[in-house]
């Protein structure tokens, strides 16, 4: 739950009131005014985070601290870059068979597990088949086209798929950890297995202590295949909120916040010269979705109706301070610059339209109501807004701000009318826009059934690179807005805050990645 801000805090971070920082776990008192001063040391990068890890196996982790912290233990096939696009890290090169189906790739032979074993083919079959068989996290859901995986020789790597599928090797290489087969294998169940002592790791830094509720303290991997970092212990500090990491990181106890800023927190922050912010864009969007199964959503003049009844900009401004950009009411961002349709234009707020469209539709008084999760600040910030908006247009929008489980329950089940949320990662165009408006699709929480942008996805979905799917999938995206089966608000831009006495942090899109994932935090370094 980011972004929750408590004004008496936030406001003493913010004006410099005197008060006790927390302090390093087992010392007491805060840093002296020479520690404050003193410059950044390569021997210790200290993180903030407000979570301790609730699960060390990678493979099924999935909050924010259980992900930095195994990200640099488990090597994935591929990184990031700051657009998107796939880089080489375990894996070196990687390519499909000209009838698509299968897929090769090929792996470094310079990395080894912390017991001295080298990092394998074996290693990447076995992660990759537990999943598959196990069906569990996020992988599993996007790895559909997999036959089966064998090792050719000990860095190649051969996928059978039992369809053409582009997106296949982008899933699998960026989101899969790689673990030890030797290690994992010994467990009845993969997805069960705690992983929680006497680690076996393979990444640039490895667990060394941990005291939950204080502390995860990590040193680094001397000799590192990819390239040895510079920071020779990562220490993650756990405190109660973003506000107290404010305090910490202000008073030199901490070098990063690594939980995303809330927008009014970044802004206050701007301008101060000790602390740097580095914005990162999201791989996800802020939405509106209409239940397209109710009356009298299903007709399209409703839902563009909808549509005009939103002050785009005016929540973009006032709601998320200026840190959000328009996505052109398109579901291709313009964070995936390979995949943005440049033609899209934004549904221009228009409350005459609004009712233009109504009448047509023979709707008057109309009266729906919206869900959204409470505990969301933006979402929170901005639900009000779009009520207000929609009375200028005569539409009546009754708020159910629910508990996270009632809203989440709500949504799966396609009980509401107007469904107000956001999407954290949507990285790859083909993939995810078939999970969420492909007929039967598994985040289809609008209930689109529409043939035309079945087969359009299915065609970019096949396409096994991305000049090939880019025109299908700009087709679909082109639906999807002229049929308001998404009405997309806007895309926001993260901050991450961190010590100016550091630089060299490498962004990547998402809050998740942002400049805490291994290729950064491998090649931060004190400032001058």
């Amino acid at each position: 739950m980011r972004r929750v801000t408590l004004a008496a805090a936030l406001a003493a971070a913010l004006t410099g009131i005197a008060a006790c920082a927390p302090s390093v776990p087992g010392q007491s008192g805060s840093p002296s005014s020479a520690e404050q001063g003193a410059p950044a040391s390569a021997d210790r990068l200290t993180i903030g985070t407000t979570a301790d890890v609730v699960n060390y196996n990678p493979l099924v982790g999935n909050s924010r601290t259980d992900s930095w912290v195994t990200s640099l233990m488990y090597p994935h096939l591929m990184q990031m870059d700051e657009a998107g696009k796939r880089t080489p890290y375990l894996a070196t090169e990687w390519s499909y068979a000209e009838d698509g189906k299968s897929a090769t790739v090929k792996l470094r032979d310079d990395m080894k597990w912390s017991d001295g074993k080298p990092v394998s083919a074996d290693d990447v079959v076995f992660a990759v088949t537990a999943v598959q068989k196990e069906k569990f996290g996020v992988v599993a859901g996007l790895i559909t086209a997999l036959d089966e995986a064998e090792a050719v020789s000990p860095t190649e790597v051969r996928f059978k798929l039992s369809r053409p599928d582009g997106t296949f090797l982008d899933n699998v290489g960026f989101w899969l950890p790689i673990v030890p087969k030797h290690v994992f294998e010994k467990a009845p169940s993969v997805q069960k297995f705690a992983n929680d002592k006497d680690w076996v790791s393979a990444g640039a830094y490895k667990l060394t202590k941990v005291e939950r509720g204080q502390r995860y303290i990590m040193d680094r991997v001397d000799d590192f295949g990819p390239g040895q970092p510079t920071v020779k212990q990562v220490v993650f500090r756990v405190f109660p909120d973003v506000n107290t990491e404010v305090l910490a990181l202000r008073n030199g106890e901490i070098d990063m916040i690594g939980n995303v800023l809330p927008p009014a927190t970044a802004a206050e922050l701007k301008n101060d010269a000790q602390i740097k912010l580095q914005e990162i864009p999201s791989l996800g969007w802020a939405h509106l979705q209409y239940n397209t199964k109710r009356k009298p959503l299903d007709d399209v003049r409703v839902r563009q109706a909808l549509a005009h009844a939103v002050d785009y900009e005016a929540i973009r401004n006032i709601a998320l301070k200026g840190f959000a950009k328009s996505s052109n009411s398109s579901v291709l961002t313009p964070t995936l610059p390979d995949y943005a349709d440049p033609s899209s234009k934004e549904y221009a707020f228009d409350p005459e339209q609004s009712k233009k469209l109504l009448a047509e539709a023979g709707q008057t008084n109309l009266k729906l109501g919206m869900i959204y999760d409470q505990a969301d600040p933006n979402i929170a910030r901005w639900a009000p807004m779009v009520r207000d908006a929609a009375k200028k247009a005569g539409i009546t929008i009754e708020l159910q701000g629910l508990e996270r489980n009632t809203y989440l329950d709500k949504t799966t089940k396609r009980d509401f009318d107007i469904y107000a949320g956001s999407w954290a990662v949507m990285d790859n165009p083909p993939a995810n826009l078939g999970l969420a408006f492909k007929s039967g699709g598994f985040i289809n929480y609008a209930q689109v059934a529409d043939p035309k942008l079945d087969d359009l996805i299915d065609k970019a979905q096949r396409a096994l690179t991305v000049e090939e799917a880019r025109t299908p999938i700009q087709e679909a995206a082109r639906i999807i807005h002229d049929q308001v089966y998404d009405n997309v608000l806007y895309v926001e831009t993260f901050n991450i805050a961190y010590s100016a006495k550091w630089t060299g942090f490498k962004p990547m899109p998402s809050e998740l990645l942002s400049i805490l994932n291994p290729l950064s935090l491998a090649s931060a370094k004190p400032a001058g």
